[in-house]
């Protein structure tokens, strides 16, 4: 049985069977043809086993291009949003990333793929643990922390980017404010029913220059810790 790099070392019970490897190829190629043009993207999608972050038993399901429901009422993201979101990022190689909502922990696994030294937050107390042993036994170090993902991590500013996982009605403000300058945020902003991913560039302490990226719906982003 072949495993890609990291993932060759993994416990049995996360099996990487030909088929599954097919049907990830197949998924890759239909992100390809829906426009998704980073070639590092891709190929940082393909080397992860989608199916290792969804309840065990729904293997095939992990490869079509949906969200599907994980633990504590959240999802994990299509596999489409999660390539267009870190193609917007522009990832550098050891950008400092800081990522609202692990959940999973599959799009963390992506940034961490493409050689982001990551941070992200997550305010599940059900999926925090369990996320950050996971991300570890895969072979990942991303910096992990509960909290609330408004207030974002102001110690460890400034950061190159920031990547939002959630629908937040507004731009939070204090994330905008540990981006460095120059630095980028790409988050889903507006009413739970319907966001808009927008591409947020900051210019100086003052200013802002914002793009935006069709419509999405994402479960939203609250506030506190859910203990």
């Amino acid at each position: 049985m072949y495993f890609y790099g990291k993932f060759k070392k993994m416990p049995r019970e996360y099996k990487n069977t030909h088929q599954l490897e097919g049907l990830r190829n197949l998924l890759i190629e239909g992100l390809r043809n829906k426009g998704i043009k980073s070639e590092a993207v891709l190929n940082a999608m393909l080397k992860i086993p989608r199916h290792f972050f969804i309840p065990e038993g729904f293997e095939l399901r992990a490869y079509e291009d949906n969200a599907f429901p994980i633990a504590a009422e959240q999802t994990i993201s299509q596999p489409y949003t999660v390539a267009f979101q870190t193609e917007l990022l522009d990832l550098k190689p050891m950008d400092k990333v800081l990522e609202i909502g692990t959940g999973s922990g599959y799009q963390t696994s992506v940034l961490s793929e493409l050689n982001a030294k990551v941070f992200t937050i997550e305010r599940q107390r059900e999926l925090f643990k369990p996320t950050q042993a996971f991300l570890n036994l895969l072979g990942y170090r991303p910096h992990c922390f509960l909290g609330d993902g408004y207030e974002g991590l102001p110690t460890y500013a400034p950061f190159d980017k920031v990547l939002i996982t959630a629908g937040a009605e507004i731009v939070p403000e204090k994330l905008v404010q540990q981006l460095k300058i120059g630095g980028v945020l790409v988050a889903p902003i507006g009413p739970r029913d319907k966001q808009t991913m927008i591409r947020l560039k900051k210019m100086s302490e003052t200013e802002t220059h914002i793009e935006k990226f069709g419509n999405f719906v994402f479960v939203p982003m609250l506030k506190g810790i859910n203990k």
